[in-house]
């Protein structure tokens, strides 16, 4: 795997911890964190899907390298829900902006 293909898996792990972080609504913290959440998402939802036997969906491939975005970002949301029931919901929460 040559650099440029880690950096473009590494963007795709952190859009898919990003869309994690917007749907559960907690954020531990900027976009190296989701980064991580994004690639450790994605060890956890391929690993759930296999032991499931579940199809892939919505797979691309990065040089040699697969990466399945439903089941990266499934497996980010799981981690950022058990993260944030861990942490008792004191990470930043997304604010609503009110509308005068």
């Amino acid at each position: 795997m040559d650099l440029l293909t880690l950096l473009v898996l590494l963007v795709i792990a952190g859009i898919c911890g990003s869309i994690a972080e917007l749907l559960v609504g907690f954020s531990p913290g900027g976009f190296m964190v989701s980064i991580v959440i994004g690639v450790v998402g994605a060890y956890l939802g391929s690993f759930l899907a296999h032991q499931f036997g579940l199809p892939n969906i919505l797979s691309i491939t990065v040089g040699p390298e697969p990466f399945d975005l439903v089941y990266a970002t499934l497996g980010s949301i799981i981690l950022l829900a058990v993260i944030s029931l861990l942490r008792g919901g004191r990470g930043r929460r997304f604010a609503r902006r009110r509308r005068f």
